[in-house]
């Protein structure tokens, strides 16, 4: 089911190009679909009950328990809910915690996944990532842009761009399989691909980026991955902070130390395990992508100096953190160091948007 990726290619708003590479294998990609049928296998077999096809409709909280009831009026009841149902959690939005995502917080991801017969991509042994994405239109150098990417797998390739949700309204006069289909023909043209986009394995999908929901958490409910926010804010990856946030929550609930305390003991999980890197997550994508040539000074470097590209390689693999990566780097050069402080000192906290966290 998996593939080995070895290779990182980066790629500048400007053109600037590095190609990271690792004498082991940096990555094991897997499809989404085979991940989660192997974590429900795994789930059952130890001793989970499933239940296919329960759409939440409503929740309800009381001093006793958590009340769910789905489309089809089955109802549900839980001493204790942990809610992982995404970015668009009914949970999360019936009981309050979120009253939804400004669209400065999410980002819209146009992705196909399909058949390497179909769409192949020509070196399935590198990740490709470009920042800065622009197809169409003047380019300004304080806008952020698209993130594009090709990821392979074993037998199909992920292909997508993604943009910040407003920008995308603001400035991308498309519709998103247009934009996915212009962006694959791009990528044909310049001979990173071979074969066609299928719109029937085009999925567009909402991603939180915005920082975690400031109460992912209240009484008997605990909101966990997207649906609490838990999302790198550079790459836009969320299964390890919801496989980590899920984990956490699960912990919390099994400690025993009832209702009253649940909720704060998770928080703090989520503090210590992962809130200072998702916090500087946020803060390194409001910073690089401010500027556009502030992500092109990064690629540059990574070309022109293999510590540099092995830094961003650690990082990749997960032996670095964003916190060890901005010091090492920023350490590197004085004036991305000052800018950075500065761009901190001055967006100490995120937009104070509805539901969304404050840094």
């Amino acid at each position: 089911m998996t593939h080995n990726v070895s290779r990182l290619y980066l790629e500048g708003p400007d053109g600037q190009s590095a190609v990271v590479e690792s004498d082991v294998t940096a990555a094991l990609m897997i499809r989404r679909v085979e991940f989660d049928a192997l974590l429900v296998a795994l789930a059952v077999e130890a001793g989970a009950e499933l239940v296919t096809g329960a759409d939440i409709a409503q929740a309800h909280e009381d001093a006793a328990c958590v009340r769910l009831t789905t489309r089809d009026g089955r109802r549900y009841e839980a001493e204790v809910v942990i809610a992982a149902d995404g970015v668009n959690s009914v949970v999360a939005r019936r009981l309050g915690l979120n009253p939804g995502w400004a669209a400065s917080t999410v980002a819209l991801d146009m992705m196909e996944e399909t058949p390497r017969e179909q769409l192949r991509d020509l070196d399935p042994s590198a990740l490709w990532v470009s920042y800065g994405y622009q197809p169409l239109g003047p380019v300004h150098r304080r806008t952020a842009e698209g993130y594009a990417y090709i990821f392979p797998k074993r037998d199909h390739v992920n292909i997508g761009i993604g943009y910040v949700l407003s920008h995308f309204r603001e400035a991308i006069d498309q519709a998103p399989y247009d934009v996915q289909r212009a962006f694959v023909e791009r990528l044909r043209s310049r001979g990173f691909v071979c074969g066609e986009s299928v719109r029937k394995n085009f999925t567009p999908a909402l991603i939180p980026i915005g920082g975690r929901l400031r109460l992912p958490k209240r009484g008997r409910v605990l909101l966990a991955g997207d649906a609490g926010g838990f999302v790198n804010a550079v790459t836009a990856e969320g299964i390890y902070y919801a496989m980590v946030s899920g984990e956490l929550a699960a912990r919390a609930v099994q400690a025993g130390r009832g209702v009253p305390m649940l909720a704060a003991e998770y928080s703090r999980a989520c503090d210590h395990e992962i809130g200072a890197e998702l916090r500087d997550s946020v803060r390194l994508q409001r910073f690089l992508f401010a500027d556009r040539r502030r992500m092109a000074r990064l690629i540059d470097g990574a070309h022109r100096e293999q510590k540099v590209a092995q830094m961003i390689l650690d990082f990749v693999i997960g032996s670095c953190s964003y916190r060890d990566l901005r010091r090492r780097i920023l350490a590197r050069s004085p004036s991305l160091l000052l800018s950075f402080m500065w761009a901190c000192l001055t967006t100490t906290t995120l937009p104070s948007e509805p539901g969304v966290s404050r840094t």
